[in-house]
């Protein structure tokens, strides 16, 4: 998965703009609890009133208050407050001042507080006396939690704005608005980081997986058929769509959730600490519970994560044989084992994907859990402390939601564990295909083809054996094709006709010995150099999806239409492609389905002509076509590569009759080689081939 993120450099700024939007959104998402608090505790239990210090307060009060102070703060609180007529003014002060004297005040006025309701009258009280009085009152209120002290402090604040006339309510609803709207700001900031960096995230995860399928399907047209066979044509399409499609997922959620998780989680420890750590031990509790069930679930899963991308290359193997074969299934009536095959395939993906599903059903449900006995066990933790005057409801009610930040986090990571090792195991099915290095490939310095050789096409002493086979398909093969010659090549079925014509466009390479074109070896030539002077017609004709024109000019773009008139004229391809109402523009359909097997191989004819090499290689590429056809087609194509090189595989002697050199193959070797006539004479395996399709009569002519 780590190399997965190498294709991710050119994001590099959207990365970094996701990053400061989940900042952002995890500041503004953490800061809203501590508003919570702030109206619940501030807004509605201390009526507005935020603390202690008074922005205004009458003389008589503050004298009162200055009483039960040490000298120490009593020059600390009369130093911020300027005395306007009646009133005392606070001057402006930072928050570092007010919390110095936001203590000796708060605990001053508890004192008055309990001295009034006493029916105590300080002023009357002697001196000597109240100097005895005052350091047993402080010790009392000293121990008294912060809270309660706190509380006392707006509590007398709030009888003191009233004997002023003040409206107290529109305190209150002054606070309690602007906490609210606060909040709505910071809830809004939030959406909006959210949704941008959601944007980004998938705008990253898009491109990744274009990259990747960009990347994959330009490494898998760089295989030989040795790295093809390798892989299955089904899994390549596995990993090019269903894993690519799971690695863009993970990552589309690794930026919205595994890089948020952490900073949520945290500045929610944080948070936390920074507030009520006595009940911190909560956090540790649940935050291991959490670990635990999700390790135990992994562990039974991952297992099953690895076998599932299989079953699905399976499950699109059978697919892929069964429609391909649709014709011969029916032909044979199989489609009862067919139903049962692809059925095995389907319910053993099926059951494996229930296993992981009802695995990972069970983590929600705990997890839940677990989050909901936390908040109860926070509940009844936090109505003691309250009870006992160390905690508030609104700090409650904040380390409850910090928790739940805290746990969701841990919730968040965990539903991308289920995705995780899937998309892992993805990721190392796209790294096997990009890690494999194609068996041919261009030279480092590839040599130049020799021009006064050209179209001269030669074997010397050619062996070759398909990887991993015991013995040779091809043994010693040697022979000469030059300029303007027709070189045929015939055999029984297996002799190793079409594996010869495969080795020219290097689609194998050889064992032993060289093949040379143009007097160069074709593994010192480049490759596009190599395939550019064949025109190759296969044994079995492939068209793509388009229109008749968009095939025929697969070798030549630039090709005008009088170029394929006269490619289709000598292919015997005209014909049928008059008679179609568009003509030229006629559909084609993914495979050439839409056309029959005859028509299929003369546009695949035509498409080579087209492209006019110098080099023709024709691999049994006139089987589909009758007698009169193939005698026409021959006719005109001799006439048309005249100056061309061609090299033709067939089963049937009256299509290479008239060859200037045929080439008798029997087990992978040489068993013949001249004209027909000479070949009568001197092959057996050719004689015996021409009996079987010849009469005596055409025999003897």
């Amino acid at each position: 998965m780590v190399k997965i993120f190498l294709y991710l450099k050119k994001s590099v700024w959207y990365i970094l703009a996701i990053f400061i939007l989940l900042f952002i959104q995890a500041y503004t998402d953490l800061s809203l609890p501590s508003y919570t608090s702030k109206i619940i505790d501030v807004g509605i239990q201390q009526k507005g009133i935020e603390d202690a210090v008074p922005d205004k307060i009458r003389k008589k009060s503050l004298d009162s208050l200055l009483m039960f102070m040490s000298r120490t703060d009593q020059k600390q609180v009369s130093d911020v407050y300027t005395l306007k007529g009646d009133l005392y003014h606070l001057n402006k002060i930072d928050e570092n001042k007010r919390d110095k004297i936001n203590s000796p005040l708060g605990e001053a006025m508890l004192m008055d507080q309990g001295v009034k309701k006493q029916g105590i009258d300080l002023s009357v009280v002697p001196k000597e006396q109240m100097e005895a009085l005052l350091p047993e009152v402080q010790k009392e209120v000293k121990g008294m939690p912060e809270s309660i002290v706190t509380q006392a402090g707006t509590g007398y604040l709030y009888e003191e704005y009233k004997a002023q006339g003040r409206d107290v309510d529109q305190i209150q609803n002054r606070y309690v608005l602007h906490s609210g709207l606060l909040m709505l700001g910071l809830a809004a900031l939030s959406m909006l980081a959210a949704i941008s960096a959601a944007f980004l995230s998938t705008r990253i995860s898009a491109g990744l997986g274009r990259d990747l399928r960009n990347s994959v399907y330009r490494k898998v047209l760089s295989f030989s058929s040795n790295e093809m066979n390798k892989f299955s044509t089904a899994s390549l399409i596995t990993r090019s769509t269903n894993d690519i499609q799971q690695v863009q997922m993970f990552m589309m959620m690794f930026f919205r959730i595994v890089l948020y998780a952490p900073i949520i989680g945290i500045g929610g420890l944080i948070k936390v600490l920074n507030t009520q750590a006595s009940m911190s031990w909560i956090l540790a509790l649940g935050i291991g519970a959490i670990f635990v069930v999700i390790l135990l679930l992994l562990a039974i899963a991952m297992p099953k994560f690895k076998k599932l991308q299989v079953l699905i290359d399976k499950v699109n193997m059978v697919m892929r044989e069964i429609l391909t074969g649709v014709p011969v299934i029916r032909a044979f009536s199989a489609q009862k084992h067919e139903e049962l095959r692809f059925d095995k395939a389907n319910k053993d993906l099926t059951k494996t994907n229930l296993f992981v599903n009802r695995c990972m059903t069970f983590m929600m449900p705990a997890l839940t859990v677990i989050m909901n006995s936390l908040a109860v066990l926070i509940v009844y933790t936090g109505a003691h402390g309250i009870d006992r005057g160390n905690l508030q409801v609104g700090d409650m009610m904040a380390f409850i939601q910090y928790a739940m930040q805290i746990f969701m986090a841990f919730l968040m990571i965990s539903a991308v564990s289920v995705i995780l090792p899937r998309a892992n195991v993805s990721a190392n099915r796209i790294r096997e295909i990009m890690d494999t290095e194609p068996t041919i490939h261009s030279p480092e310095n590839p040599k130049l083809p020799n021009h006064q050789k050209k179209g001269v096409v030669e074997f010397e002493h050619v062996s070759f054996a398909y990887p991993g086979a015991e013995a040779d398909v091809l043994q010693d093969i040697s022979f000469k094709a030059d300029k303007g010659e027709t070189v045929a090549f015939i055999g029984s079925t297996g002799s190793g006709k079409s594996t010869l014509i495969n080795l020219i466009p290097r689609f194998y390479d050889v064992t032993k010995g060289k093949i040379l074109i143009d007097g160069v070896d074709v593994r010192d030539m480049n490759l596009k150099d190599l395939r550019d002077c064949l025109g190759y017609v296969p044994q079995q004709g492939v068209l793509f999806s388009g229109d008749i024109a968009s095939n025929l000019r697969y070798g030549k773009d630039n090709a005008v239409p009088e170029e394929l008139k006269k490619a289709a004229d000598i292919a015997q391809a005209s014909e049928f492609i008059s008679n179609k109402a568009e003509g030229m523009d006629s559909r084609i359909s993914q495979g050439g389905t839409n056309v029959s097997g005859g028509q299929k191989q003369r546009l695949s004819i035509a498409r080579a002509i087209v492209k006019n090499p110098e080099i023709y290689l024709f691999d049994d590429s006139f089987s589909a076509l009758d007698y009169k056809t193939d005698a026409a087609l021959r006719r005109a194509l001799k006439s048309y590569t005249a100056d061309a090189t061609t090299l033709i595989v067939a089963q049937r002697i009256s299509t290479i009759l008239h060859a200037d050199q045929i080439i008798v193959l029997d087990e992978g070797r040489i068993a013949g080689k001249g004209t027909h006539e000479e070949l009568m004479k001197s092959s057996k395996v050719y004689q015996q081939i021409a009996s079987s399709q010849l009469s005596k009569e055409e025999l003897n002519s």
